[in-house]
C-alpha cells in the first residue's frame, strides 16, 4: 500500500521519521522536511518517489547506493551530515544529563578507508564480491566504492579472482581486505577448507598478483611480505583479519588528541589495546601496560615495541576486561588511563575506573549509546568530563567515533 508522508526528522540510523496514524514510520534514504511516497510495510517503507525534496539532498557519489547496504547517507549535504552526526553525539549525552562540550566533527574525507569486509559467494553467473544490500542477505556485486582507498578498488577484480580460488563452499564468505604500508593483506573467513592443489592455486594467484599476505580462518596461505602498518614511530604487523581503526589519519589525529590530554603523565594503561593503535604513540612520551584479550593483537603489539626505536617501556598483560576488569587499586599505579573498548563498552571496567584515583582518563568508542553509560558511571564517581570530540570514519554511515576527555582532582593527603 502506497502512502504520501512528510518526513520529521533524521533517526539514529539515519532514516527519515514521518508520523502517521498508525504511529512513527521509518524511510531509508528520505531527508528531513521532505513529502514522499512510500510503499508501507508496518513501521518501516520503502521509498517510492521524493515529491518534494530537501534543500540538503544532493547527488549521491556512487551507483550502488541505495542498493549497497555499506552507506545510509550520500544523499544528504556534507555540513548537513556533519551536523547531524555531531548532533547524535551531543544529544545522547544530553539526554543522560551531561552538558558537556563537543566538538565538531572531525571530518572524513572519501577515498580513505584502508579495510574493507566484503561479502563473497560463489553462483552459476560468477563469483559475486561486495556488500549485503540493507537488512538482506543479497550480496551486491560492487564496481565502486568511495569510501574506499583507491588501491583496494583497484584490486577489486584480482580480489573476485581470488575469492572464487579460495571458495570452497557453498555459502556466502568473508573476504577482509587491509591496505597496509607494503601492499593488499588479504584474510577469507568461512570460505572452507583449503587444502592441495586448490590451495597451491590460491597461494601462487595471491603471490603473481602481488598481495602481501593471504591467510583463511587465521591460518596463512602465504606472505610474500610481511604486511606492515605504520603507527607513530614504530611499526606492526597485524594479525590476519585483525581488527584496525577504518581511517590511519583518523587513528593518528584521535591518538594526538590523547596524548595532548594526558600530558607529562609517566605511566599510561591502555585497556583494549588491540594491536597498539594509541599503546605505542604514548610509548613515546611515557611507559605503557597495554591490556587486551586478544593474544594475536597483544604479539603484533609487543613484536611493534621490541622492534621499534626511542620508546619508552611497554608491558603487556593478556586479560579479558568483561570478565575480569582491571580494579581500582591496579589502577591508582597509573596517571593516565585510555579505554576502547568494543560496541558493547566497558561499564564493569568504568566502574573500577570511576573508584580510582587516576587524574586523567580518555574513553574512546564507536557506539555513543554505550559510551554516554559508561560516562555516566565516571561522572557519578568525581569524574569531570572536560570535552567529547566526535570522529567520522565510516563515512556515509550512521556510525560515529569519539573521544571523551575526564580529569579528576588529586586527593589531598
Amino acid at each position: 500500500m502506497s502512502e504520501r508522508l512528510v518526513i520529521d526528522r533524521l533517526g539514529a540510523q539515519g532514516d527519515g521519521i514521518a508520523h502517521s496514524p498508525r504511529g512513527q514510520v521509518y524511510v531509508p534514504f528520505a531527508l528531513a522536511g521532505e513529502t514522499v511516497n512510500v510503499a508501507l510495510e508496518k513501521d518501516r517503507a520503502t521509498l517510492i518517489a521524493v515529491i518534494e525534496a530537501s534543500p540538503d539532498r544532493v547527488e549521491p557519489a556512487c551507483r550502488h547506493f541505495g542498493e549497497c547496504g555499506g552507506c545510509a547517507l550520500q544523499h544528504l549535504e556534507q555540513e548537513a551530515y556533519r551536523r547531524w552526526k555531531r548532533d547524535k553525539v551531543a544529544h545522547l549525552l544530553s539526554s543522560r544529563g551531561m552538558d558537556a562540550p563537543v566538538d565538531e566533527l572531525v571530518a572524513c574525507p572519501p577515498h580513505s578507508r584502508r579495510r574493507a569486509a566484503f561479502t563473497a559467494r560463489r553462483t552459476e553467473a560468477g563469483m559475486l564480491l561486495g556488500y549485503n544490500r540493507a537488512q538482506s542477505n543479497q550480496i551486491i556485486d560492487i564496481e565502486e566504492c568511495p569510501i574506499l582507498l583507491p588501491e583496494i578498488v583497484a584490486a577489486l577484480p584480482r580480489l573476485r579472482a581470488l575469492a572464487e580460488l579460495v571458495c570452497m563452499t557453498k555459502s556466502s564468505f568473508r573476504l577482509t581486505v587491509t591496505a597496509t604500508d607494503t601492499g593488499l593483506d588479504v584474510a577469507a573467513e568461512g570460505s572452507g577448507r583449503l587444502e592441495g592443489a586448490a590451495r597451491r592455486a590460491a597461494a601462487d594467484h595471491a603471490a603473481r598478483l602481488g598481495f602481501d599476505r593471504l591467510s583463511v580462518d587465521g591460518e596463512i596461505v602465504i606472505e610474500p611480505r610481511k604486511p606492515q602498518i605504520a603507527v607513530g614511530t614504530a611499526s606492526i604487523v597485524p594479525p590476519p583479519g585483525g581488527f584496525l581503526q577504518a581511517v590511519a589519519d583518523t587513528e593518528q589525529a584521535m591518538a594526538d588528541l590523547i596524548r595532548r590530554h594526558f600530558g607529562k603523565a609517566k605511566r599510561v594503561a591502555d585497556l583494549f589495546s588491540g594491536a597498539g593503535a594509541f599503546a605505542l604513540r604514548l610509548a613515546e612520551s611515557a611507559a605503557v601496560h597495554a591490556v587486551e584479550g586478544d593474544a594475536a593483537a597483544l604479539a603484533a603489539l609487543d613484536r611493534g615495541f621490541r622492534f621499534g626505536t626511542g620508546l619508552r617501556r611497554v608491558t603487556s598483560e593478556r586479560r579479558d576486561l568483561f570478565r575480569r576488569p582491571l580494579t581500582f587499586k591496579e589502577l591508582n599505579a597509573f596517571d593516565a588511563v585510555v579505554f576502547d573498548p568494543p560496541r558493547a563498552g566497558a561499564e564493569d571496567q568504568a566502574r573500577q575506573i570511576a573508584r580510582s584515583d587516576v587524574p586523567a582518563v580518555c574513553a574512546v568508542s564507536c557506539n555513543p549509546v554505550t559510551l554516554a553509560r559508561d560516562l555516566a558511571v565516571l561522572l557519578e564517581g568525581g569524574y569531570r568530563l572536560e570535552r567529547v570530540v566526535p570522529f567520522d570514519q565510516f563515512l556515509w554511515s550512521p556510525h560515529v567515533e569519539a573521544v571523551a576527555l575526564l580529569s579528576k582532582p588529586k586527593k589531598r593527603r
